[in-house]
């Protein structure tokens, strides 16, 4: 994997270096995620986590995070993921787990995983990736630190989180030998609203009509984003794509010419390669403009008050809670971006992707939006069937129009 990020590294910045023309926002946005993948595998200072840790506090203390669920997406993206989800198989973990946990428990079983100076573990959005975290600590014989994420937004809520959170530096700091420094993690504040700030305006946007996004562009984006929080990456690339969403969209310019049809996806993507978002867009002229995970759900933190502002932060995810929270913040995406439907990979052994099909299913129907759902595993290729995937869609695209 190190050499895989070096690659691309290396060969993004050959490119802007022979042509300036080619720093576009998706190229910028590679870089700094391949340069993070690099920093990870470089063996120094190294905390994997959950997916709502507070990756702006953990960039102030010089610590390299990253939610490991990243690393199934890259090893799915390459096309070596199932020598690991066998692997993972073969030790006794069962083909109905998050195909994302497998393939990180196989990388890790056969030494694809760098070893961690310690684990930040969070209850939220998963119970899965809290044992795979659990299983990791064994596995690597480190110590974990769990952060009992609150359902519900409370002033006794965010104080008992934002408790553990110092906690956590706490933890990190005895376990990295890097001891916070709290005009650094004020600075990273800094740069962390500065950067959420720009988001809210790509957003907006990217719910233009046409938008100027097309199906890839902003792909996994909301998530992985959070991975740069605190550092002048996240305010460089998200400056990025708000100035090209600008100019397109001040000439309306879509990102997918001729667009006809405008799609929400729900949750994950598919992370291998596969035909599909091309073929709605070539075949269709239908677009994905917002992902269910390209949302800012929190408000600007206060630099001399940061633990209740990331506690807030980590409660206030749509994830987080009973289902209906997660049910009203798509309801506001598909209005906000006035979707003619939406598309639910329902990822296999995840409760989010296949246990709430049904309730995400009448709740957009409520506002007349009607829902694909596809039975799929994201990360592990061996459930894909393209043929049938493929009829679904195209019925359902043509239904729409």
């Amino acid at each position: 994997m190190k050499q895989y990020f070096d690659t691309i590294v290396s060969g993004i910045e050959a490119k802007i270096a022979a042509d300036p023309m080619e720093k576009t926002p998706r190229k910028l946005y590679a870089l700094e995620i391949s340069r993070l993948g690099h920093r990870l595998y470089s063996g120094e200072g190294v905390a994997w986590c959950g997916i709502v840790a507070p990756f702006d506090l953990l960039s102030a203390m010089g610590v390299t995070s990253c939610f490991v669920e990243f690393i199934g997406a890259m090893l799915a993206s390459t096309g070596i993921a199932g020598e690991f989800l066998e692997e993972a198989e073969h030790i006794g973990f069962t083909s109905d787990i998050c195909g994302y946990h497998r393939s990180i428990m196989g990388a890790a079983n056969k030494g694809a995983m760098p070893e961690p100076d310690c684990l930040i573990a969070t209850t939220t959005p998963c119970s899965g990736g809290v044992a795979v975290m659990e299983n990791l600590a064994r596995h690597f014989k480190k110590k974990l630190f769990v952060l009992n994420i609150p359902r519900q937004m409370s002033k006794s809520s965010v104080a008992y989180l934002a408790g553990q959170i110092r906690q956590m530096a706490g933890f990190v700091a005895a376990h990295t030998g890097k001891p916070l420094d709290e005009e650094r993690l004020k600075e990273a504040v800094i740069k962390t609203n500065e950067a959420r700030a720009v988001l809210e305006e790509v957003y907006e946007l990217a719910s233009s009509v046409p938008s100027p996004v097309n199906s890839r562009m902003l792909a996994n984006f909301g998530i992985v984003i959070t991975l740069l929080l605190g550092t002048d990456a996240a305010v460089t690339v998200t400056k990025a794509f708000r100035d090209d969403f600008a100019q397109k969209v001040a000439t309306k310019t879509g990102g997918v010419p001729n667009e006809k049809t405008r799609l929400l996806w729900i949750q994950n993507r598919i992370q291998f390669k596969n035909p599909l978002v091309d073929m709605l867009e070539k075949q269709f002229g239908a677009v994905v403009v917002i992902d269910e995970l390209n949302s800012i759900t929190w408000d600007a933190i206060d630099p001399d008050d940061p633990y209740t502002g990331m506690a807030e932060r980590a409660i206030s995810i749509p994830f987080n809670g009973d289902g209906s929270r997660r049910i009203e913040n798509l309801k506001k995406l598909a209005k906000k971006y006035k979707v003619d439907g939406a598309i639910n990979p329902c990822n296999w052994g995840c409760r989010q992707g296949s246990g709430a099909r049904g309730l995400i299913s009448e709740g957009l129907k409520e506002i007349g939006v009607p829902v694909l759902n596809l039975e799929v595993d994201c990360v592990d290729t061996r459930s894909f069937s393209e043929g049938q995937l493929r009829t679904r869609i195209e019925a359902f695209v043509e239904m729409l129009g």
